[in-house]
């Protein structure tokens, strides 16, 4: 499993994302830039784990 977790707060306030997988990747981000780069990262991440591709499609 993979799983993220964006914080998007008010104006004034730094966003941050992080990102954590089954397979050990834990990444922190903040700042607007970053967060988003975090975002894309995590996508491509989930095409390519091997934990995930095995699991898709599969029934829980």
């Amino acid at each position: 499993m993979a799983w993220l977790h964006i914080n998007a707060p008010g104006r004034g306030v730094t966003p941050s994302a992080r990102s954590w997988c089954a397979c050990g990747r834990d990444l922190f981000a903040a700042g607007q830039r970053r967060a988003l780069a975090l975002i894309d990262d995590h996508v491509q991440h989930r095409a390519l784990c091997p934990l995930l591709v095995s699991q898709e499609g599969k029934a829980a």
